[in-house]
Order: structure tokens, then C-alpha cells, then sequence
């Protein structure tokens, strides 16, 4: 228990014992005014009959203020569970665009390597052909230069085949 309560029921306790040990005088009767008249009765009878009322009058006043913080606690749970769920349906809806953008991305990337590959496959193709070219080119001019190199060395030797020399 807190210790507001157990102050209460202590208290309480408290009047209960003091109107039991005191009960003849409770009882005692009295001449009270009440502003317009007066009348006869026991004084200690009627202040703990007032007493027992503002007492529950208090509890009905907690009764209420506990009620009315319960619903409170309810409905705003609802509303954070509501805007829980908006947050959750945001965050999935954001997901699936990052996954959409990331997804495009991906796309675009690889359609670039193929036009990069395609290019970079047409670019060597090319190339190859340049240097096979240059190479039959350049084993054209090779056995040109060593045909006129035979011709010059069979001009020198009389018409002799280099080989008929040695």
C-alpha cells in the first residue's frame, strides 16, 4: 500500500476508537444553533456523521478522479497505438521506395556494364583487326625487304643462290 492510504485508514482507525471510547458523550445531547433556529441534539453523533460524509465524499471524489485518469490512459493509448501504426505504415512505405529507388539503380547500373562491355568487346574486335592488319602489314614489308635482300645478294654473287657459295 502507499502511504497515503495507510495515513487514511490510520487516521480513520484513529476516529473509530476515540468515538468508541467516547460514545456517552457522543451521545450527550446539546442545544446547536443553526443560524434560523435551534435545536436539540448530540453534538458528537452529528460532527461524526458530517465527518463520515466528507469521507465519502473524498473516496467518491478519488473514485472519480481514478476513473477519469483510467479512460484518459485508455484513449491515449488507442492514439499512440494509431500513430504507432501510421509510423509502422510510413516506415514500410519508405522501404519500399528505398527498395524501388535501390532496385532502379541496380537497373540503370547494370544496363551501363552492358553498353561498357558491348563497347569495350566492339573496341578489341576492333583492335584485333587493326593489329592483325599492322602484323600482315608488317610481314608484308618484312619479306619484301628480305626478297630484295636476296635479290641483292644474288646480284652480287654472279647469279649464285647464297647457298651454292659456301
Amino acid at each position: 500500500m502507499r502511504a497515503r492510504t495507510v495515513l487514511l485508514v490510520f487516521v480513520l482507525g484513529a476516529i473509530a476508537v476515540f468515538a468508541a471510547l467516547n460514545w456517552s458523550a457522543f451521545m450527550t445531547p446539546t442545544s446547536l444553533s443553526l443560524g434560523f433556529a435551534t435545536v436539540q441534539g448530540p453534538l458528537g453523533l452529528i460532527m461524526l456523521g458530517l465527518t463520515a460524509l466528507v469521507t465519502v465524499l473524498f473516496l467518491a471524489f478519488v473514485v472519480y478522479l481514478q476513473t477519469s485518469v483510467l479512460i484518459d490512459a485508455r484513449r491515449h493509448a488507442r492514439e499512440l497505438k494509431a500513430q504507432r501504426e501510421l509510423a509502422d505504415e510510413a516506415e514500410t512505405s519508405r522501404f519500399t521506395e528505398l527498395r524501388g529507388f535501390v532496385e532502379e539503380g541496380l537497373q540503370r547500373l547494370e544496363g551501363q556494364c552492358e553498353e561498357s562491355r558491348t563497347g569495350v568487346l566492339a573496341r578489341l574486335d576492333q583492335l584485333e583487326r587493326e593489329l592483325r592488319s599492322a602484323v600482315e602489314q608488317a610481314g608484308n614489308t618484312l619479306a619484301a625487304y628480305i626478297g630484295e635482300l636476296e635479290d641483292r645478294i644474288a646480284g652480287g654473287t654472279g647469279g649464285r643462290s647464297p647457298s651454292a657459295s659456301t
